[in-house]
Formats: C-alpha cells, sequence, structure tokens
C-alpha cells in the first residue's frame, strides 16, 4: 500500500510518499504563506506523481488558510485517483517525531503558531504513544503556566522563550515524511479541520448554508 502525505499547516510545506513503512520520496519546504503555489507542484515532483492508495492530510491545528489549503487538495487528487482520505494532527506528528528522536523522553508538548498572539499546545506521554492533555488555545502567558516543566516543541516556542529563559523549548516544524511515526489512531481522523479555537473566517459549509 502506498500513502501520499500532505502537509501545509504550518510555514512549510511537505509532501511524502510511503510504501511498507518506509519513505519512497520526500519533499519538504518553508514557504511561509506559499502552500497553494508550491504544493501541487511538489505532489507532481514524486515517482508516478504521487499517485497512491490512499492519501493522508494534516487537518490541524495550525494556518487556517494552510490547512483549508491541504484539504482542498487532498479532497481534489482523491476524487480524480479515486482513493480514500484520511487526516492527522499537526501536533501528533510533531510529537511522535520528537519521540523516536530520543527514545528516553516520557512526556512532552507541541506548541504551535496559533494567531492573535496565542498557541495552540497539547502534551503527549511516550510509551504507550497517547495524548496527555486535550489541544487548547492559550495566551502564551497561560502556556507557560500548563507547560509544567515539560519539554516543548514546535513553531510557537519562541513565544514562551521570550517570556522565560532556562526552559527546554526547541523549535521545530512538522514535516510529511515523519507519519510514519504516527500510531494508526493518529493518522485515522476525519479529513475535516482540526482548528483548535473558532476560525476567522468560515465556509459557506461551515456556516451550515451549502
Amino acid at each position: 500500500m502506498t500513502t501520499l502525505v500532505i502537509e501545509t499547516a504550518t510555514a512549510a510545506c511537505s509532501v511524502a510518499l510511503l510504501r511498507d513503512g518506509a519513505v519512497v520520496a520526500h519533499r519538504h519546504e518553508v514557504v511561509g504563506r506559499g502552500h497553494a503555489e508550491r504544493l501541487i507542484p511538489m505532489v507532481a515532483e514524486l515517482p508516478a506523481q504521487g499517485r497512491p492508495d490512499h492519501i493522508l492530510v494534516d487537518v490541524g491545528p495550525g494556518s487556517f488558510t494552510g490547512v483549508r489549503v491541504g484539504l482542498a487538495a487532498a479532497r481534489g487528487l482523491a476524487i480524480g485517483w479515486g482513493c480514500a482520505v484520511r487526516g492527522y494532527s499537526s501536533l501528533a506528528l510533531l510529537a511522535a517525531s520528537a519521540f523516536h528522536a530520543d527514545s528516553d523522553l516520557e512526556s512532552l508538548a507541541v506548541v504551535l503558531e496559533g494567531g492573535h498572539g496565542e498557541v495552540f499546545m497539547q502534551s503527549f506521554a511516550s510509551s504507550p504513544f497517547r495524548e496527555e492533555s486535550p489541544l487548547a488555545s492559550y495566551l502564551p502567558v497561560a502556556a507557560l503556566e500548563a507547560l509544567g516543566g515539560r519539554r516543548a516543541i514546535g513553531s510557537g516556542v519562541p513565544r514562551l522563550a521570550a517570556l522565560q529563559a532556562g526552559l527546554d523549548l526547541r523549535e521545530a516544524l512538522p514535516d510529511a515524511a515523519d507519519a510514519i511515526r504516527l500510531p494508526a489512531a493518529f493518522a485515522a481522523l476525519p479529513p475535516r479541520p482540526l482548528y483548535g479555537r473558532a476560525p476567522d473566517a468560515k465556509t459557506l459549509a461551515e456556516r451550515g448554508l451549502a
């Protein structure tokens, strides 16, 4: 089975082709807000133009626009190729990657930029891999209080570092290739946005008008 992974929830844009537990091909760029322009060309650069048996896409939280770009592309490609789409969380992806890189790490928090001066944060445990707290959107001061001395990783950690020195903080962006580290239950979310807080703008469907 071949899986195309699409990652557009943060400033990074990446795609990966996975087969039988291995990364066959991979593209990763930090594009800021250029996901709509780069995503499909990146998919086309993969072997067989990225055509998979199924698609796995980041449903958030993260950039509202980035999440929607990834989901729209995943749904469109799935219709054209006749394959299924599943989702995963950007937070779980970063946590799984960090635990793989450091087998001694038992717990951590993932912190992503959330907009309007807030951050998205969720804590995870490594063995077995599981959520330790629900996803929440915090002001940085509240996130620092909720951190509880854990290591924190993600794009939002500079906001915490600005408030307190000496913390175990590591800046990181999600990478599609790391989806290979996700337990199956964390790679089977419905393909709809996981915003983390109310979106600034809603589609007609999200407003119940379509």
